[in-house]
């Protein structure tokens, strides 16, 4: 008896990249147009996966280079342009036979799929560090300050303790293991990919937090960010506990 075109559709979506070529070998000799456009997006099912495989290979070009370190840590920041807020920095240790994919700088991923990463993250990494700043401290020392206090924090927290860094741009000062930077390395290498959708991810669910506090500035949408809805509350009902004063002290 012939399958019916939604089971063939319903197995093709169901199967993992292992067995896909099966089934389309499988299905290839029917000749409905219905079976021969699933056959299609299977197709480019593959194709797409194999892509990310091989951009994802790119991405470990530095973990390849450093293997011999042990524990290699990705560290990457959120929140240095934001008027509201702490400044939060992640660092990641990733296993040596990492198998995430989709991985990337943050800012190039959709909230959802940041959210989806930051599970499987927190489910596969070695160990995960987080450290923040308040805004009070930002005040005090400056952002640059600010974000090397949260990134030293965030390396305080691992466990195991890396033996080699891998920063996105900077050199942190203080801090007597190993370092690399990498100019724009949250697109460069996995582990500070992986920091920075973890530093990202935690600093939004904390801004929309704040949002329930602060209702009128509309934190669970601009994170803090200087958008025209922020700036207008802030003339209106003037700075709350979290605001930065050493950045609105010009917008109000």
């Amino acid at each position: 008896m012939e399958q019916k075109i939604s089971e063939i559709k319903n197995n093709l979506q169901a199967a993992d990249f292992s067995r896909l070529p099966e089934l389309i070998k499988m299905y290839e000799s029917d000749e409905r147009s219905g079976v021969q456009n699933l056959l299609v997006k299977a197709r480019k099912r593959i194709a797409d996966y194999e892509k990310e495989v091989a951009r994802t290979e790119q991405m470990k070009t530095y973990e390849k280079e450093y293997a011999s370190y042990a524990y290699i840590c990705g560290i990457d920041e959120v929140g240095r342009g934001p008027l509201a807020g702490p400044v939060v920095a992640g660092a990641v240790i990733l296993p040596k036979d990492c198998d995430i994919l989709y991985l990337n700088d943050s800012k190039q991923l959709s909230e959802k799929k940041r959210e989806e990463l930051y599970d499987v993250i927190m489910e596969k990494a070695v160990s995960v560090g987080l450290g923040y700043v308040a805004p009070e401290r930002i005040d005090e020392i400056n952002i640059l300050q600010a974000t090397y206090e949260a990134m030293r924090e965030a390396i305080s927290k691992l466990s195991p303790q890396p033996d080699l860094l891998l920063n996105d741009a900077v050199t942190i000062p203080k801090v007597a293991i190993k370092q690399v930077p990498i100019i724009k390395g949250d697109a460069k290498s996995i582990s500070i990919a992986a920091a920075s959708i973890v530093a990202k991810v935690t600093r939004d669910r904390l801004m929309v937090d704040y949002d329930s506090i602060f209702p009128e500035y509309g934190f669970a949408s601009n994170k803090g960010y200087g958008a025209a809805v922020h700036l207008e509350a802030l003339r209106k009902y003037g700075p709350t506990p979290i605001h930065r004063k050493s950045f609105i002290k010009n917008l109000i």
